[in-house]
């Protein structure tokens, strides 16, 4: 095919072989993105296709001129700190040209044919009538310049010539998403990192070690195309089981920790630094809670600040919410007052074993005894700290004394734990078992959670303690021990939470 070249060079047959993109099957004549690299520096540049013609290119041209049209220019392969303006390059696309009064119509008829490119005009004044516009088509869905039957029907109704001419684009850093970005700059063929957990303005990352080079670089791109974040970290060490937080690194933006996040429709605040919290939680947090009724009680053993604690009150349960780390507890009493619960849940600041052998037990020693037959009040105890949450279990072997109390005022535990077996789900259950020595046959059900990581699961189990398990049947001897006031925020001095 001949082309005419308006900027003075000589028209010319070429010849190559068209190629397809990763994006789509459409196949494309690899002569665009050559055309865009010669003229590049000629905004505006426009040339004619006719209809059923494709082009060719000489066959000393090598194949990795064949850039992909979406990608950013391969010069920024490598690159740690960002440079936005190396990111500029020019792309030629199809466009119609068409009588600005019918512009928008065409758009409406073509929503699904013309460019869709985030900061990208699909609309373009025409450098030669100022009376007619371009408007831009996607490449993808116009493979060789040429209509389809749909298109060329649309133009006809239109009274619009169905000519598809070039135009040269020119595309920016804005113009690029962040996958395409770090796809180009990280190193051929290694995994690309554009997902991150969300908290408050704060994008959490775990990156690779081959991608800390560039995780500052990282860090900007995902500030850049992600509204609302202002601060990127990535975490630099395991998660301490003791206080459930972590190292981190600021990557880039601001260093303020303190957040705001909303869950299930509650708010809660929190320094990220020093407190554990997991936004892909959220489900599994509204999953217990659904389980509750008005009137139950609730026993969270790891609490946090409160995503499950907090909802619980909401639903005019009971809530005993305990944790051992000193700004957890603080920000705990924090969300409560500021979510009007503090007065429904008693907060403690304690080790989760002593916590279910002081209060939990002071308080299903006289709740039990207390509870009658009709009565439908239900007990729960959440154990959410899976790294270590079923050794604990223990603890339930003949926690109470007396006689057993109805079946049905049985406490349900729901304890999470990791699990990297091949059957997740039977691991965990054999695990529980040992903790309580009883077998748990018929008796519990297993739910799971989330994938951590490769051959990695975070499952709950949960089942009512049984009696055997929970009861140890006193001697007649045995003299009844006094009952111990209940520990409560009040009993702890209540470190000034972070302004």
């Amino acid at each position: 095919m001949t082309t005419l070249w308006r900027f003075g060079y000589s028209a010319r047959l070429l010849k190559t072989n068209r190629f397809r993109t990763a994006a789509s099957n459409t196949s494309f004549p690899a002569v665009w993105m050559l055309l865009a690299q010669y003229s590049g520096r000629i905004p505006g540049l426009f040339v004619v296709v006719k209809k059923n013609r494709f082009f060719t290119m000489p066959e000393t041209v090598e194949d990795k001129a064949n850039l992909e049209l979406y990608s950013p220019h391969p010069e920024v392969r490598g690159m740690t700190l960002l440079d936005r303006e190396a990111f500029k390059r020019t792309v030629v696309v199809p466009v119609l040209k068409v009588k600005k009064e019918i512009v928008n119509t065409l758009l409406k008829s073509l929503k699904h044919t013309v460019l869709q490119r985030p900061g990208l005009k699909r609309v373009v004044e025409d450098p030669e009538d100022e009376d007619s516009r371009l408007v831009i088509l996607d490449p993808h869905k116009i493979p060789e310049f040429s209509l389809g039957e749909s298109e060329q029907e649309v133009l006809k109704q239109l009274n619009v010539r169905p000519e598809v001419s070039k135009y040269n684009l020119e595309l920016t850093y804005e113009n690029f998403k962040s996958e395409e970005i770090l796809r180009a700059v990280l190193p051929e063929g290694q995994e690309v990192t554009s997902g991150f957990s969300r908290v408050g303005h704060i994008a959490h990352l775990n990156l690779r070690d081959h991608q800390l080079p560039y995780r500052h670089l990282i860090g900007q791109v995902i500030i850049d195309k992600n509204p609302g974040i202002t601060c990127v970290v990535n975490k630099t060490s395991i998660i301490d089981s003791t206080y459930r937080n972590f190292q981190m690194e600021v990557l880039a933006g601001e260093s303020n920790l303190v957040t705001k996040v909303k869950e299930n429709n509650i708010a809660y605040e929190l320094d990220f630094s020093k407190v554990y919290w997991n936004p892909r939680l959220s489900t599994e947090h509204g999953r217990i809670v659904e389980l509750l009724k008005p009137g139950d009680v609730l026993f969270d053993v790891f609490a946090g600040i409160g995503p499950f604690a907090i909802p619980a009150a909401k639903k005019k349960c009971r809530v005993f919410a305990n944790d051992l780390n000193p700004e957890s507890y603080n920000w705990l009493l924090h969300n409560c007052k500021l979510n009007k619960v503090d007065n429904k849940i008693k907060a403690f600041n304690m080790d989760g074993r002593d916590f279910l052998l002081g209060p939990v037990r002071e308080e299903l020693s006289k709740e039990l005894q207390l509870l009658k037959e009709e009565q439908k009040t239900s007990f729960h105890i959440v154990m959410n700290l899976p790294a270590l949450a079923i050794e604990f279990l223990d603890v339930f072997r003949h926690l109470l004394a007396g006689e057993p109390c109805s079946t049905a005022g049985l406490p349900t535990v729901h304890c999470y734990g990791f699990s990297k077996h091949d059957d997740p789900a039977k691991d965990i259950q054999e695990r529980a078992e040992a903790s309580l020595g009883t077998s748990l046959d018929g008796r519990c059900s297993t739910y799971l959670v989330r994938n951590v990581a490769p051959n990695k699961e975070m499952l709950c189990i949960s089942f009512q303690i049984p009696a055997d398990v929970l009861y140890k049947r006193p001697c007649p001897d045995e003299a009844n021990p006094a009952s111990k006031r209940l520990r409560t925020s009040k009993d702890f001095s209540e470190e000034k939470l972070p302004s």
